[in-house]
């Protein structure tokens, strides 16, 4: 159990009021205009997306993780480069589709937080994508598997989620429909995988 202001020390409902809880976050960050005004692809953006999605749920939300953590077989940056490995995502360059793909790659295996990185990091990723690009990932026709068999690759090989995540690409970045899939808990891989973790 991840220690919670939320006095929960049962999981399912920790992660049922987490989800919840995000979600209404989730609609304020984007009808308040915050997003707007964020540095696209710097890791300050995610820190402040995170902040705002969990910051009623943990006292970590926003902090850098201070743990080891890995998922299944792959660990995620250790600790001791995770500061560095953070600086260099910030120099990225993000002016193409591949270029956005490549840092997105890069973020997840970084893996900042100790819980929350994948809904955190989608938004991120879409207001780079929006910046840049005029697009956003319509995370509806993205296929869940294809999604994490191609994230579960890519630290060696980015071609497939650059090809899955491309096929899903829309014009939509105004709609909160569209915004809303990227940060559906239930629908991605933060609940079908298990984290270990070790603390420092």
């Amino acid at each position: 159990m991840l220690e919670n202001k939320l006095g929960i020390t049962d999981a399912v409902e920790l992660a049922r009021e987490e989800e919840r809880i995000s979600k209404k976050q989730a609609v304020e960050l984007f009808e308040n205009g915050v997003l707007d005004t964020l540095d696209a692809g710097r890791f300050s953006a995610l820190r402040a997306i995170h902040k705002a999605l969990f910051g009623e749920i943990y006292p970590f939300a926003g902090e850098v993780r201070t743990v080891n953590i890995a998922k299944g077989n792959f660990r995620f940056a250790p600790v001791m480069y995770l500061r560095a490995a953070l600086d260099n995502i910030d120099t990225m360059p993000q002016s193409t589709y591949d270029e956005i793909i490549e840092k997105y790659v890069e973020m997840n295996i970084a893996h900042p937080f100790r819980e929350g990185n994948g809904r955190s990091t989608r938004i991120w990723l879409d207001l780079i994508l929006k910046k840049e690009l005029g697009l956003v990932v319509d995370w509806s026709k993205v296929d869940k598997q294809d999604y994490l068999l191609a994230m579960e690759r890519s630290p060696i090989r980015d071609i497939e989620i650059k090809h899955v995540l491309k096929a899903a690409l829309t014009d939509k970045i105004h709609d909160r429909e569209v915004y809303m899939k990227g940060i559906d808990h239930s629908y991605y891989y933060e609940d079908y995988t298990v984290y270990k973790a070790k603390d420092l």
